[in-house]
């Protein structure tokens, strides 16, 4: 009886689009795995966060998240409370909660994330500049001045504007 195989990729160390980050995350990310390319319910990738900056706190309405730390250290903001993580720490967050994180050090924080359904590799695209590995990080720059556009038509519920006033948005 034959049965319907899924999809294989092997995807190596320096392959998959890969951008730089705009303030206030700097750093870059690297999507690993494309939900769309797949053919699957979720993306996978990395997020590296320059230090002394931080993603912006947001929700996702439509998607679930996971969130392993893979290097530096920093925090957690989840539904507004500070909490400390580290190499082997882990996030799950779930549809439409708050969350941010925050790299004081003076190292970089790098973390995996997962989300299903995928889809925030566009998100990477649209608001950063292409990265080829081992190249020098660009000076700090912009997000585009559509970003609210953008985070509506990808992955977001709700994001932290510059004059957004929202509870616990710190």
């Amino acid at each position: 009886m034959a049965t319907e195989q899924g999809v294989i990729r092997l995807v190596g160390p320096d392959e998959g689009n890969s951008f730089w980050q705009p303030v206030p995350a700097n750093g870059f990310v690297r999507c690993i795995l494309s939900g769309t390319e797949l053919g699957t319910g979720f993306s996978m990738g990395t997020q590296t966060v320059a230090p002394g900056c931080m993603v912006r706190e947001h929700t996702h309405d439509r998607h679930e998240e996971v969130i392993h730390v893979t290097a530096g250290r920093g925090f957690a903001r989840l539904e507004g409370e500070d909490h400390p993580i580290e190499p082997g720490s882990t996030v799950f967050l779930g549809r439409n909660r708050r969350h941010a994180f925050v790299n004081p050090g003076p190292e970089p924080l790098t973390f995996v994330w997962f989300l299903t359904p995928g889809g925030l590799e566009h998100f990477f695209a649209a608001i950063g500049r292409p990265r080829t590995p081992g190249e020098t990080a660009p000076e700090p720059f912009p997000r585009p001045a559509d970003v609210a556009e953008i985070e509506r038509r990808t992955v977001f519920g709700w994001a932290r504007q510059p004059d957004d006033s929202a509870p616990g948005a710190g």
